[in-house]
């Protein structure tokens, strides 16, 4: 394994609240944070739709933020995915992001998504699943890596996702890179290749039109793009 590799799987351990990831992470939340605050100064509760989320990542923001906020967080995830019990916080239900068909307009305070968006495929499922966030709570919060950073995030090498899918395939047949072992086959290396799409400024711009669209930055270049429309004040869309 490269050093490159296991540098970037350390800092990528999200179960070690000082690694890089983490750390970046709670930066990130702030921006959450503040806008269960001001939904929560506006109605007294908040009711958020999770797509593809964990109570894991929840639980690691900022202490007791869902008290404090009184907020209700609803996680959807694809069938077939882990499903822990409901709670007085937590509610687990199956769905696709591209196709919330269950979920009413404007049904939740805010709609959050934290990396999921280079996983729900080609151009097609992007542009769906964004109007769904769009469409189904007053604000969102979306997350999602940038095309333009050198490194990518989720098989953690310089340069890879900026290389043609062929020749990611066979870099990901020859070495061990990311969380998984050496792809046995060329079907296996290019699933993994195609599993995780990354997106520029200008892609996510037309995802979320009516997003304030910020960068998080590590080392002074941008990491990732975040995407807010706000939830509150005389401009947010109301049920």
């Amino acid at each position: 394994m490269s050093t490159i590799t296991t540098v970037m799987r350390r800092a990528t351990n999200y179960d070690d609240p000082g690694s890089l990831g983490s750390r970046l992470r709670a930066r990130r939340s702030e921006l959450l944070v503040r806008e269960l605050a001001a939904i929560h100064a506006e109605k007294g509760h908040v009711d958020v739709i999770d797509i593809g989320g964990t109570r894991s990542y929840w639980n690691a923001i900022q202490g007791d933020v869902l008290t404090r906020y009184d907020v209700t967080v609803t996680v959807v995830n694809l069938p077939g995915e882990p499903h822990p019990e409901d709670d007085d916080r937590f509610r687990f239900r199956e769905g696709n992001g591209c196709d919330l068909q269950d979920v009413a307009d404007l049904q939740f305070d805010l709609a959050h998504a934290n990396s999921v968006l280079e996983h729900v495929g080609r151009w097609p499922e992007m542009r769906a699943f964004a109007a769904e966030v769009r469409r189904v709570a007053r604000g969102y919060v979306v997350q999602t890596p940038y095309f333009w950073f050198p490194v990518e995030p989720h098989f953690m090498a310089p340069v890879f996702h900026w290389l043609p899918e062929s020749s990611r395939a066979r870099l990901l047949q020859r070495l061990p890179l990311g969380h998984s072992g050496r792809a046995e086959s060329l079907d296996v290396a290019l699933s993994r290749v195609q599993s995780a799409t990354l997106v520029d400024a200008t892609m996510f711009r037309a995802l979320f039109p009516d997003a304030q669209v910020q960068f998080e930055r590590l080392a002074g270049l941008p990491k990732s793009l975040i995407g807010i429309r706000s939830a509150t004040g005389p401009s947010a869309p109301r049920p």
